[in-house]
């Protein structure tokens, strides 16, 4: 099942200026694990896509730490450091254990050679 922002934070997202051109999309697939040791349900098969957002439906214990992943990514840098064999995916557990996940982050929003899209015009004050 793929998950994405809900009715209401979509409702919400479209009241928001936003102004920054994001170049990354990750997304978070649940490789192992089983409803019922998760307290949200999550189970093998399970898949969150987003941008910045947090994203609906995911578990908040877990947001912390793959966010951090992501801002690697955000920042120039690659999963291969942590001992990943790919630049872009890497396996981590969830907060409790019970769940493991795979992040992996795919670059958008890019011109022909690969540089990321200017920004829109900042919201005045």
């Amino acid at each position: 099942m793929l998950y994405c922002c809900s009715n209401a934070s979509e409702k919400r997202a479209t009241s928001l200026k936003k102004w920054v051109t994001e170049d990354w999309e990750f997304e978070i697939s649940v490789t192992r694990g089983k409803a019922g040791h998760c307290r949200l349900g999550l189970e093998e098969g399970d898949k969150f896509s987003f941008k910045y957002e947090t994203p609906a439906g995911f578990c908040p214990k877990s947001t912390g730490a793959l966010y951090t992943w992501c801002e690697v990514i955000r920042c120039g840098g690659d999963f291969t450091l942590r001992g990943s064999k790919d630049k872009y995916a890497m396996d981590l557990p969830c907060a409790d254990g019970c769940i493991h996940y795979r992040l992996t982050a795919k670059p958008i929003n890019r011109d022909e050679n690969g540089i990321a899209k200017p920004n829109g015009p900042r919201p005045e004050d």
